[in-house]
């Protein structure tokens, strides 16, 4: 009988690739970050709007606009993570960035 193969850093999940700082760091910062995790944070947004708009309560409302908040925190720590290990001035940069990513969209 074949034992299961070790797992590799493409079986281990998304979330954990990307806690241990094991993702590639652009591809974290530039697609995971800034396209996916903004595209999630407009969505999250434009729904509440709806939401507000057709009179739902307000605690629906409020829950759908923050619902992405523990997310975009959870990708600011990976892009900290993968930064670190990474080093230099580039991974600086992406460390500022996603801070700054983060109070942006958690201002929206």
């Amino acid at each position: 009988m074949d034992s299961p193969a070790p797992a590799t850093n493409e079986n281990t999940g998304f979330f954990r690739t990307r806690w241990r700082g094991e993702a590639p760091l652009d591809r974290l910062f530039w697609r995971d970050m800034l396209l996916v995790g903004t595209i999630l944070s407009i969505a999250s947004s434009a729904l509440a709007l709806i939401l507000l708009g057709l009179k739902l309560p307000l605690w629906l409302v409020l829950t759908v606009h923050f619902l992405r908040v523990p997310y975009n925190i959870f990708l600011t720590i990976a892009v900290w993570r993968t930064a670190e290990k990474a080093g230099g001035f580039r991974a600086q940069l992406m460390m500022l960035g996603s801070a700054l990513w983060l109070i942006a969209t958690a201002v929206a």
